[in-house]
């Protein structure tokens, strides 16, 4: 598979006028494409989801074709986006090249650029990223009935979801799918009106969780469907006039891991609405035992999701 001699040294080159469009929501959604920065996202995207990568821009020290890479990972990584093409070619032997031309994801092309080029795109990119196909991210997602995953487990445990509403914070969406992943979920869910989970800043803050298990997008009534046959356990300070909230170790304690379960965590700075958590079955809370007056949804997400992992394995 094909690693082009030719180092790309021109920022200002319709290429990457075009890869700087991906930046953009509305670029993403025109050309169908998404980018994936740095070394440890690229990495883990070429080991568990290959076949979405289309290309991979690797820095190099000067614009000589026989120019070196600018340091061992980004060579390494190299390497593996080849090894990823090879692999890719013997499980279809198609016509790479024009399945490439048509944005199938055929393949996996690597380009040398110049430092310089590489940082037109991002300065976070870290010597290297990637371009992805957006339809071939989504359409595994596609095939999946979120219900499914509400079955169960070969552990014995019931599956454990987390839901995050309107979160609108890059990093912060970045970091809750992270924390998903850590404490073994099996999937997330953005409800209602959240970030894309391929805007760039998320995809950085995941540092490679967005491509270990797969994250929704639903409305919150869809959420609701989904939702009925599991608990809907809402992370909440204040609770309803019906529903007080219990303290995370007591529900730790007494909770059935063998019952699906959906963790739902509120936006930023709004948490849930009491309309929402009159709609949950349990409502919990973090015990803060110093002064801090609360934690926010990211220290609150991993703290609560890692709890709940920690004693159920």
């Amino acid at each position: 598979m094909p690693m082009y001699s030719e180092v790309l040294a021109n920022p200002k080159a319709e290429r990457f006028r075009r890869v700087r469009e991906l930046l953009t929501r509305k670029g993403r959604q025109k050309n169908r494409r998404f980018v994936v920065e740095g070394p440890q996202a690229v990495r883990e995207v070429l080991d568990y989801r290959p076949d979405i990568v289309q290309d991979v821009y690797v820095a190099v020290d000067g614009a000589e074709d026989d120019a070196m890479f600018v340091n061992p990972t980004v060579a390494r990584l190299a390497g593996k986006a080849l090894q990823a093409a090879n692999m890719l070619a013997s499980d279809s032997g198609a016509d790479h090249a024009a399945d490439h031309d048509a944005g199938a994801g055929a393949t996996i092309y690597v380009h040398k650029a110049t430092r310089a080029v590489v940082d037109s795109v991002s300065e976070d990119a870290q010597g290297i990223f990637a371009v992805a196909s957006l339809d071939d991210y989504e359409a595994p997602l596609d095939d999946i009935d979120i219900a499914d995953l509400l079955v169960g487990n070969d552990d014995g445990n019931g599956p454990l979801i987390a839901a995050f509403w309107q979160v609108r914070d890059p990093g912060n969406a970045g970091t809750v799918i992270r924390s998903a992943d850590a404490a073994g979920c099996d999937a997330v869910l953005l409800v209602d009106d959240c970030v894309e989970p391929v805007n760039p800043k998320v995809v950085r803050a995941t540092t490679g969780s967005l491509f270990h298990l797969p994250v929704f997008h639903v409305s919150e009534r869809r959420f609701f469907d989904i939702a009925a046959g599991a608990r809907i356990v809402a992370a909440d300070v204040h609770g309803t006039d019906d529903l007080v909230p219990v303290s995370l170790p007591d529900y730790v304690r007494d909770a059935d891991p063998k019952q699906p379960r959906i963790v739902l965590f509120g936006n930023e700075a709004r948490g849930l609405k009491p309309e929402t958590l009159e709609r949950c079955t349990d409502i919990v809370s973090i015990p803060i035992y110093g002064h801090a007056e609360s934690l926010n949804l990211a220290m609150s997400a991993s703290i609560m999701l890692m709890t709940i992992a920690m004693h159920e394995h």
